[in-house]
Formats: C-alpha cells, sequence, structure tokens
C-alpha cells in the first residue's frame, strides 16, 4: 500500500511539473506582410516558369540618390524594406508606387521598372520564387 501512495505522489509531481511547463509557453506573433496575385501595378500573376524551382533570398543595399537600371523580372517576387524609401517607376506608362520602412512590394513581372532612392540609403530583402536557370532579373 506505501508502494502504491509513493507511485501516486511521484505521478502527481509529474504531472504539476508538466503543467507548469505548459503554462510558461510563450505565443508566436504572426503577421502577414504581403499577400497577394497580383503586382503593385494591379497586373495579375499568371504563371510560374516552367523549370525545377529554385527560391532566392537577397538582402540589397542601395545608396542614397540611384536610380537603378530599367529591368525586368521572369518569375514573381517581392520585397520588403527594412530602412529607408524606395519609389518603383514602371518604364511603359510611368506609373510609381513610395515603399517604405516595414513595407512590402509585390514586383511586376515581365514588366519594365526600375526603382529610385531619395536622400537616404535603402536596405531591403526580396524573395524570388524563381526557377533553376532562370536569371532574376534582365
Amino acid at each position: 500500500m506505501k508502494t502504491l501512495t509513493l507511485k501516486t505522489s511521484l505521478v502527481a509531481l509529474c504531472a504539476l511539473a508538466l503543467q507548469s511547463c505548459t503554462t510558461t509557453t510563450m505565443e508566436i506573433e504572426r503577421e502577414v506582410l504581403l499577400k497577394s496575385s497580383r503586382s503593385w501595378d494591379d497586373t495579375p500573376y499568371v504563371r510560374y516558369p516552367d523549370a525545377t524551382p529554385e527560391l532566392t533570398v537577397l538582402r540589397l543595399k542601395i545608396p542614397a540618390n540611384t536610380q537603378l537600371p530599367w529591368h525586368t523580372h521572369a518569375m514573381p517576387n517581392t520585397g520588403y524594406v527594412l530602412s529607408g524609401e524606395l519609389m518603383i517607376e514602371n518604364k511603359d506608362n510611368g506609373q510609381t508606387r513610395r515603399v517604405k520602412q516595414g513595407e512590402a512590394v509585390a514586383e511586376m513581372v515581365d514588366i519594365a521598372h526600375r526603382g529610385v532612392t531619395g536622400d537616404e540609403p535603402v536596405e531591403l530583402i526580396v524573395f524570388y520564387a524563381g526557377s533553376e536557370g532562370i536569371p532574376l532579373s534582365e
């Protein structure tokens, strides 16, 4: 009988220990920064390249007062501005979009565009959902 009481006590202590572990769990914060099936100029994404998928994440630091060259992307991608402010320009129609620190933007596919910085440098993370052998930009 004493053994049963000792076992019961050990089980109760273990249960209390486990309960205290579960009450101190940390909560994970989740914030969707961007979810889109269209680029920033409202052009729908219609396809992915037909090749083996390849993900690429770049951290870019663009100096102040810089105009990037006009370029296109063959695959959907998104940028998240860590610091500064970037203006994106559409070459064909002149449409622009200003993206600030803490904002994400869905990039254009097969449309010529460029980024332009102001008086401050810009740092951003760019995520490409591409395919092996396809350049990130042209």
